[in-house]
């Protein structure tokens, strides 16, 4: 198997575990990941917090680690990526209103590279207007953006994930172990045990 280089975009308020799991576990099985946020530089780092599931009508947010950045958001150029990971949390609720974010999707979808994105991930899809006929599951409150932007909501079970072409999407955390085969199976890679 080839190493791919892939590329991820958060911001302050990731997720913490939708960000610190795939990104161990890409490079784990011996892929580079290249997490960027906009306005940052490698070396600097980005808030998170952890978003929980505790009973109550939605999830409840505590404070997460720091995340360091390994990349500059201004020197990436997408053609050198092969594949796209868009963590959720608050961070996609600003990430969207980047005109080079959403430029930067755009790039994969016409490329045709893989994506996956989990959780409010779907808010910064939609704004790129990518989702058009598209199945895409994303955390319930984002159903709606994902309809309003032409995309199919997959309503799944929150440790579910859901891949259609390019695209493999997830509600939530709970869904790493799913979310992240089905985008290893989209990159290729081959693990043997």
């Amino acid at each position: 198997m080839a190493a791919k280089s892939i590329l991820m975009l958060v911001g302050d308020y990731v997720e913490d575990y939708e960000t610190m799991v795939p990104f161990q576990a890409l490079l784990a099985v011996g892929h580079q990941v290249h997490a960027v946020c906009p306005g940052k530089k490698a070396g600097e780092q980005v808030k998170t917090a952890i978003h929980d599931f505790e009973g109550a009508q939605t999830y409840s947010e505590k404070p997460g680690h720091n995340f360091s950045l390994n990349a500059t958001f201004d020197e990436i150029n997408p053609e050198h990526f092969d594949a796209l990971v868009i963590p959720g949390g608050r961070a996609p609720e600003y990430l969207r209103l980047n005109a080079r974010v959403l430029d930067l999707v755009r790039h994969f979808f016409a490329a045709n590279k893989p994506v996956a994105a989990v959780c409010h991930g779907a808010q910064i899809l939609a704004a790129a207007s990518v989702l058009q006929g598209r199945q895409c599951s994303a955390y319930p409150a984002c159903g709606p953006e994902v309809t309003a932007a032409g995309g199919r909501y997959a309503d799944i079970p929150v440790d579910a994930a859901v891949t259609e072409g390019n695209l493999v999407s997830a509600p939530a955390w709970p869904a790493h172990p799913a979310w992240i085969a089905q985008f290893l199976k989209l990159l290729g890679t081959q693990i043997s045990l």
